[in-house]
């Protein structure tokens, strides 16, 4: 039984919890008025634009051009962290939808310069309100937008990156310390099987070299074994300098800067190695071990420690700065090794705080019209992933002609909601299309070129003319899906046109590449 007493004490008990938990949030009020009036004293100038995009590689840089051209009364701002913008120049169509085209480097002013109503800010992009549609820099600066378009790239996958021993290039700067550490190494590994390792293997002169690839033949992310057969003659080739005049601007870089401290620059694009003398201090060789991966690097103390079985490639091997050993079980000495192995979308700085979708390969998942999952921003280039339903033949391979199409197509999306109008996805995204040189052959890829996504059915036709042409067709139905033209075959723009009409040529037969058989006449 509760007395007197004990009804009292409960009583006072209560009443002080009451006047505590009062008093608290009292105080809590005034730490949050306090922190709100702090925010509001330190709380930046905030510039206020139409457009904002962050990047200046060819995405960003097209994106802004194009929308001069649509709305050029209206502020648009460039966000870029490089000194350097990439812009595309000296444009010819190949066909409908393949242009080649130069890529030059020029310092972001010019862009300011060249375009009223465009500003170019050299800043890092630390943060994105989505709510209040604000961006903000690491320099302090605040920037309001009515579109925002994210078109600042990817960063290369590194194998190792916290050594010394191991290089990357993915822009201009990385290109450049690659070329100053080559200059005094007999030995490199190359680690990759792309675009950027195959042009490398090809354009580095007087130089041993290792290229590792996982895959059964070389470059098989854009060609067959068939296609890598007739390029590999020219592996141990020494490739016969040139001097055709460079577009890009040369600037010094300070060759002592750590990776962790490099702001990545717009991503190459072709003929990246046109400004650099990739020459080192050995005789050429080029040894391929495919169906692998580095298992382990080492130092050379480490190594001796281990006691691995050296792989030689000569009698008497001197020490080397770094060991890698492979899963084959093979370990090569060399001066440095290069990770070509791929890149991964910059999304990190955008989904803190902020309900961005993302693909599964990491990028922004992008609809047709390039809007991501939140309300007036926009993705283009390497930074983004397609979540449209895709035509059958048009595939992302992050490459600078995707990001120029891209570029150009998301200023009109952008352009088309601030002013009210409808715009269709382009005509581009019908048809995977992308020249480039591989050993020094023009190479063109159309459509489904490896097969892509069809049916173990489907057929593939060949014409070969060795050290000239390499002609693949990949038939489905009596259809033409794909096509792989290496050296000048003049075959391109009838190729494509055959893809996008998908007409019959079942009576062609194995005829359809036969040198007398004049397939043009078929559009007559």
């Amino acid at each position: 039984m509760m007395t007197k007493s004990n009804g009292t004490l409960l009583l006072m008990v209560a009443l002080f919890l009451a006047s505590y938990i009062y008093s608290i949030r009292n105080k809590i009020k005034d730490l949050e008025e306090g922190h709100q009036s702090m925010m509001a004293r330190v709380e930046p100038n905030i510039e206020e634009f139409t457009y904002v995009i962050v990047g200046g590689g060819i995405a960003g840089v097209t994106c802004a051009e194009h929308l001069h051209i649509l709305h050029p009364e209206e502020r648009t701002l460039v966000i870029t962290a490089s000194p350097m913008i990439k812009t595309v120049t000296n444009i010819l169509p190949v066909t409908k939808i393949l242009e080649s085209f130069d890529v030059e480097e020029r310092p972001a002013r010019q862009l300011q310069d060249t375009y009223p109503n465009l500003t170019v800010v050299k800043d890092t992009v630390i943060g994105l309100d989505s709510a209040k549609q604000h961006v903000l820099t690491s320099s302090g600066k605040c920037f309001s937008f009515q579109k925002l378009c994210l078109c600042n790239g990817a960063t290369p996958k590194i194998i190792a990156p916290n050594s010394p021993h191991v290089v990357w290039i993915r822009d201009t700067e990385s290109a450049q310390q690659f070329q100053a550490r080559i200059q005094n190494a007999k030995r490199i590994l190359i680690i990759g099987n792309g675009g950027i390792a195959t042009e490398m293997v090809y354009e580095v002169r007087e130089i041993e070299i290792i290229w590792a690839i996982k895959d059964r033949h070389m470059t098989a992310h854009f060609i067959d074994p068939g296609a890598a057969e007739f390029l590999r003659s020219e592996l141990n080739q020494e490739k016969t300098p040139t001097s055709a005049p460079t577009k890009r601007t040369k600037f010094t870089v300070d060759n002592t800067k750590n990776t962790e401290e490099h702001q990545l620059g717009g991503a190459l694009g072709p003929d990246w190695h046109a400004d650099l003398e990739l020459r080192g201090k050995a005789q050429r060789t080029v040894t391929l071990e495919t169906e692998v991966e580095v298992a382990r690097i080492m130092e050379p103390a480490e190594f001796n420690k281990e006691g691995k079985t050296l792989t030689l490639l000569h009698d008497n091997e001197e020490e080397w700065p770094v060991y890698a050993e492979l899963t084959n079980g093979k370990v090569y000495g060399c001066n440095f090794i290069v990770s070509a192995i791929g890149v991964t979308p910059n999304t990190s700085e955008f989904t803190k705080g902020n309900n961005l979708e993302l693909g599964e390969d990491g990028g922004f998942l992008v609809d047709d019209k390039m809007k991501t999952s939140v309300k007036n921003i926009f993705a283009a280039g390497d930074v983004c992933s397609p979540g449209w339903k895709l035509a059958k033949h048009w595939f992302q391979m992050r490459l600078w002609t995707q990001a120029r199409h891209m570029g150009m197509y998301v200023a009109k999306c952008m352009w088309a909601e601030v002013v009210g109008e409808e715009v269709y996805q382009d005509f581009c995204f019908e048809l995977f299309v992308h020249t480039t040189k591989f050993f020094g052959h023009k190479v063109i890829l159309l459509g489904l070129f490896n097969g892509q996504n069809l049916s173990d059915k489907y057929e593939v036709l060949l014409r070969v003319t060795k050290g000239t042409e390499y002609v693949k067709c990949i038939m489905e139905d009596g259809r033409l899906q794909g096509a792989v033209l290496i050296g000048e075959t003049d075959l391109e723009e009838t190729f494509e046109n055959l893809i996008l009409d998908q007409l019959d040529l079942s009576h062609f037969g194995a005829d359809l590449l036969h040198p007398g058989v004049d397939i043009e006449d078929f559009f007559d």
